[in-house]
């Protein structure tokens, strides 16, 4: 007898429906998986053997053979396990049904028959729920990011015994598993009532910083900071994603797709509903910021998208792995290429990078000399590439606080809560004017995009000449100064780009002097 018994599997944060086809017949005895299954899906075989002779059931003596199909992928991972146990339990006559067309199986099953938990279960059931299946049964500490799918029913099970008996009623009348229902809006958003850890009215100073974060924030641009050591760039950094508006919940369940296939969702919180901040060391290779391996996960940008990534001490970071952030920061998405596969993860990200102005790093400093040679400080900047600066919209200098400053021990300017609500104005102001563009923030604008909602008058048309000439700026700098000054002009709530709107801009971009020197 053959019996069909439906699972999925994820390609980049994608699900797909696979079906498990079972054919048990009276021949030498033996378990045979086919379908390009990986080392973790052929062992299933013993493991599905233990499950079912120690949760009270018969394994059948006889030659048993499971494909996966479609047979021409690969199919990764121990979430097949549970759907091949079934698959086995309905072609030996210890499960009385006759079709499951309707039902998904994902789970890991223990040699005692319990269940256990698997990565990637979101995109996994929301495929399914978009191929017709119309109720799934998964592992009990899965249920609530599983429930997180809409148009379909969610059934926790603890151990193969309770999915026999779910799918066998009428053996036992008084068993049920009952749907798992989570609240959405519970999770979604959610904000705690304790004071922020790092807010911005704590920092003392650092105003052009402020504003440069806000900017940078309320249109979703890239910024570098460059300062001597103790300035505050890296509590500017950490006070920056508090005033990032909400996530939409479109954006949530995407994130929450990228940290489940990663085994990253928090058991109390499976659904992702701030914004990431992501800091790697600059030990990380190139493979753990953009991703990959011989198996490919997402990597530090993807676990950014929508969020932040954070480069501390950027230039310690290897050339090799800053360059390939080009690409990523230009596309906001990243493709994957393996021999046999291309996987496309997204990556829409914004880089906040920080990095002392020279290798003692007190260059500028008004207090402390500087020790560096030019030579030395140019070959430091030059870990930077111009083509990866070109793609940073804000390039800051971060100077020492004076004794005023540090002596001052009252809160100094705005909370993070006041600048968010001016931040989150302006992007509704972009929402609005982008609809049906598929962008919503001015950093997203193409070309196409630029020249139609960034006019100049004729005081901003000279202006940026004037700056074209001095500064020398590339077709990407002239772009981006565009999308600054359009930011800008949203944060005042201006319909039109005024010429105090690019000058703002300009000087963001004005870091070569410490390049040149």
């Amino acid at each position: 007898m053959i019996s069909y018994v439906y699972t999925g599997a994820t390609t980049g944060i994608e699900g797909y429906k696979i079906t498990v086809e079972t054919d048990i017949s009276a021949t030498i005895p033996g378990v045979t998986i086919v379908g390009l299954p990986d080392t973790a899906v052929s062992e299933a075989k013993e493991r599905i053997r233990s499950a079912i002779k120690n949760s009270g059931y018969v394994f059948p003596t006889k030659k048993i053979v499971i494909n996966l199909a479609p047979a021409d992928v690969r199919k990764e991972g121990s979430g097949f396990d549970l759907p091949m146990a079934v698959g086995v339990l309905i072609s030996s006559g210890e499960i009385a049904v006759e079709k499951l067309d309707d039902t998904g199986f994902v789970g890991e099953l223990s040699l005692d028959g319990n269940i256990r938990p698997v990565n990637g279960i979101l995109p996994t059931v929301i495929s399914l729920a978009e191929d017709g299946i119309k109720r799934v049964i998964v592992p009990y500490e899965n249920a609530n990011e599983a429930a997180l799918a809409e148009n379909v029913e969610v059934y926790p099970a603890k151990n193969l015994v309770d999915v026999v008996n779910f799918l066998n009623p009428s053996r036992i009348s008084d068993f049920r598993i009952k749907p798992y229902v989570v609240d959405v809006h519970r999770y979604l958003n959610r904000l705690t009532s304790e004071p922020p850890v790092y807010d911005f009215k704590d920092v003392k100073g650092q105003e052009k910083a402020k504003r440069a974060l806000e900017i940078a924030a309320a249109g979703g641009h890239n910024i570098l900071m460059a300062g001597s050591p103790g300035s505050g760039k890296t509590l500017l950094a950490k006070c920056f994603s508090r005033i990032l508006p909400p996530l939409e919940y479109s954006e949530a369940m995407e994130l929450t797709k990228i940290y489940s296939i990663s085994g990253l969702l928090e058991k109390d919180q499976p659904l992702v509903s701030a914004r990431p901040f992501r800091s790697p060391h600059h030990s990380a290779s190139s493979v753990g910021i953009i991703g990959g391996g011989a198996n490919p996960r997402p990597g530090e940008i993807s676990l950014a998208h929508r969020g932040l990534l954070f480069l501390d001490e950027v230039v310690e970071f290897p050339r090799q792995v800053l360059e390939v952030l080009r690409q990523p920061l230009e596309d906001g998405v990243v493709t994957i290429s393996r021999a046999q596969m291309s996987i496309k993860y997204p990556a829409d990200f914004m880089l906040v990078a920080a990095m002392n102005p020279c290798p003692c790093g007190y260059f500028g400093d008004t207090k402390k000399a500087c020790i560096c040679s030019d030579f030395q400080i140019k070959r430091y900047w030059s870990r930077l590439s111009g083509p990866l600066l070109d793609r940073i919209d804000l390039q800051i200098e971060v100077a020492r606080l004076s004794e005023e400053e540090l002596l001052n021990k009252k809160t100094s300017g705005e909370s993070s809560a006041d600048i968010r609500k001016r931040v989150v104005k302006a992007r509704q102001v972009q929402v609005k004017r982008f609809e049906g563009e598929n962008i919503v923030s001015n950093s997203q604008m193409s070309p196409k995009l630029v020249k139609k909602y960034c006019e100049l008058d004729t005081a901003s048309e000279e202006l940026l000449k004037t700056a074209i000439t001095r500064f020398n700026l590339s077709g990407r700098s002239y772009d981006r100064i565009l999308k600054l000054a359009r930011t800008i002009a949203d944060l005042k709530q201006s319909e039109n780009i005024a010429s105090s709107h690019i000058a703002e801009a300009i000087q963001y971009r004005n870091i070569d002097r410490i390049i040149k020197t």
